[in-house]
Parts: structure tokens; C-alpha cells; sequence
């Protein structure tokens, strides 16, 4: 299947005018780092980008909307091995119920299946099935296939540094929500 534009619609699409249409921005310094507003540039580029790879997804896998999330567990129990609902829930930053939503789907299309916990009797393990690690491996295929013709027009070294940047500040921002109740308390009324 070749992809077009315009089987990937109009998602993440976004020109620099309309971007800072609107009062101009006071230049704000981040803690030890870039001016927020760059720092805000970046997480609005990457916001877009979460849109286009959705898309993507869906129209290079099918399976619905859902596609991407089902896709990102299977991955996360091939990383990290059986994990219960809600381990999976905090790794990914969204509720059981989600997860949940996620898993039952693979669970009835043997992808995945619910397997005794010993340390957790109420919380079973959930793991791939060996025809949920060939369905990973398929799609996995697809995405390298896909990656591979697509010209980003940057170097490897370039890729890898936006990488770093791109966890560091993940990383600062869970170390500030983190944070989050003692810095509102410190904050005062």
C-alpha cells in the first residue's frame, strides 16, 4: 500500500503565521535552559507530529482509531515482559480505563492474554501470545518499510539529537508534576 497525502489528511498541518497569530510573546527563559516560548514551539511541533503519526497509523495498519494504542502495548509487553493493566496505565500516563479499552480488543483477537499474577491475585498479568508477537512483528515491518522511504532530509546525528531533546524535556516535565503539590504549596494563596 503507498501512502499520499492526501490518505493522511489534513492532521498536523500548521504554518508559523497562524501559529503566532495572536499578542506577540515576551521572551521567557526556562530554568537553565532555552527561551519557553522556542521550548513551546517544540512541544507544539511534537503535539502536531503525535497527530500526523496517528493518522499514519491508522491508514498504514487499519484497526480503527485504536490502532495506535493497541500498537504501543503489544510494543510495551515485547519490551518489558507481562504487566498488569494498571502498569501499563502509569507507564503510558493514562487511566486503567483506557488500557483496559486497549487490551480487551487484543485479548479477544488472541493478541494478548491474561495470565495469574503472583504477586497480585485481583491483578492479573497481561502478555503477548506468540500470535501477538507475529502481528507485532508484521506491523513492525510495515513501519521500517514506511521509515525507510521516507526522506526527513536530515542526518542521522541530527535525528538523534532532537531524540535527547525530545526526553530531557519529558523527563523535567515528570519531575515537575512530579513536584507539582509542593510547588503549588510553596506558591502560597
Amino acid at each position: 500500500m503507498t501512502l499520499n497525502p492526501l490518505m493522511l489528511g489534513d492532521l498536523g498541518t500548521s504554518t508559523p503565521a497562524a501559529d503566532k497569530a495572536g499578542p506577540a510573546l515576551l521572551r521567557t527563559r526556562t530554568a537553565g535552559g532555552p527561551d519557553a516560548d522556542v521550548v513551546g514551539e517544540m512541544i507544539d511541533e511534537t503535539v502536531l507530529l503525535f497527530r500526523r503519526l496517528r493518522s499514519v497509523t491508522e491508514a498504514l495498519h487499519g484497526d480503527g482509531t485504536l490502532s495506535g494504542g493497541r500498537r504501543n502495548v503489544l510494543r510495551e509487553l515485547e519490551r518489558s515482559g507481562p504487566q498488569t493493566v494498571p502498569q501499563l496505565a502509569r507507564s503510558r500516563v493514562v487511566t486503567r480505563q483506557h488500557v483496559q479499552a486497549l487490551v480487551n480488543p487484543l485479548e479477544e483477537q488472541g493478541y494478548i492474554e491474561f495470565i495469574d499474577n503472583p504477586a497480585h491475585r485481583r491483578s492479573r498479568l497481561v502478555r503477548l501470545t506468540p500470535s501477538g508477537v507475529k502481528y507485532l512483528d508484521r506491523m513492525q515491518r510495515r513501519e521500517a518499510d514506511l521509515l525507510s522511504a521516507v526522506n526527513v532530509g536530515v542526518s542521522t546525528e541530527r535525528v538523534e539529537s532532537a531524540v535527547e531533546v525530545v526526553r530531557l524535556v519529558r523527563d523535567a516535565l515528570a519531575e515537575w508534576e512530579t513536584n507539582i503539590e509542593l510547588r503549588i504549596s510553596d506558591a502560597g494563596p
